[in-house]
């Protein structure tokens, strides 16, 4: 089971305090952001900031991605090669994180910028959930990030709590990820004091198939953590499922039967991932 991305936090990468911060939360990833959340005098600083912090600074377990900003901006290829030199002299980066990917020449574009490091995509245009499956086939490419604010404003739809303007992008974005079996994360959630509607919009989420999502504020980190990870109820059908199974098979029969349910082989993969993905979770002891 590859490591949880139940949590993905971003965390502005010009601010030193949120920087330090960030090694105690219990998140399984940071997003360190150089783009939306680094007013345009900052970017410099940001840059060299980042570069040390993750050279310097133990996150642990914590997965560590880069959101660079994008390379039709002034600031993009610098962000890029100041990575590329950052990563050849010790500093810790799991992935780098392109915004507004809406064809795979933008991933190309910075491949060939910098070596041995995974890219991730945000998916935040229309043409992007349109080109969503010849993204996530990208050979480099490794997870994808829905940026429903940006997808919203260019879609000029309006906040409903069922998502239902976000649907089809949602749904687009995840059937190519999991297609090419990539990682995807859902969008964030802005209203980061309303835990109810952040629990809906999680569990839909997670209903519909995404590892994790993004969000905006250490706050939403236990509700998103509980919502992405398998209950104490599941756990306990799927050791049920395999153990019947087994039996099942033992006696040289196909199927077994749990709880009134038809238990098939599909439903042993599903039982063993939910599974692996407690006990991944279990070692990162959050």
């Amino acid at each position: 089971m590859a490591r949880p991305t139940r949590s993905v936090l971003y965390i502005p990468g010009s601010k030193e305090r949120a920087l330090e911060k960030a090694t105690g939360l219990a998140c399984d990833a940071i997003i360190f952001d150089l783009e939306d959340a680094v007013a345009i005098d900052e970017k410099a600083n940001a840059r060299a900031l980042l570069a040390k912090t993750l050279t310097e600074v133990d996150y642990g377990p914590r997965m560590k991605i880069v959101r660079i900003n994008g390379l039709d901006t002034e600031w993009g290829r610098e962000d890029v090669l100041a990575f590329a030199d950052a990563i050849r002299n010790g500093a810790k980066v799991d992935a780098i994180l392109i915004p507004k990917v809406s064809t795979p020449a933008d991933l190309v574009e910075v491949a060939d910028l910098i070596q041995g490091v995974p890219l991730w995509a945000m998916m935040e245009t229309a043409l992007g959930m349109l080109n969503a499956g010849d993204i996530a086939a990208y050979p480099r490419l490794e997870g994808m990030v829905m940026g429903t604010n940006d997808l919203a404003k260019e879609l000029g739809s309006r906040f409903r709590a069922d998502r239902l303007p976000m649907l089809p992008g949602l749904g687009l974005c995840l059937l190519a990820a999991k297609a090419h079996g990539k990682i995807i994360v859902d969008g964030v959630y802005n209203a980061f004091k309303d835990d109810e509607g952040l629990k809906a919009e999680c569990e839909q989420g997670r209903d519909m198939g995404f590892d994790g999502k993004t969000l905006i504020h250490p706050a939403q980190l236990e509700v998103c953590n509980a919502a992405f990870a398998p209950s104490e109820a599941e756990i306990d059908l799927a050791r049920r499922q395999i153990a019947a199974f087994e039996e099942a098979e033992k006696a040289g029969q196909g199927v077994a039967v749990v709880d009134g349910k038809i238990v098939e082989n599909l439903h042993i993969v599903t039982a063993r991932q939910v599974l692996a993905k407690a006990e991944a979770i279990a070692a990162l002891g959050s």
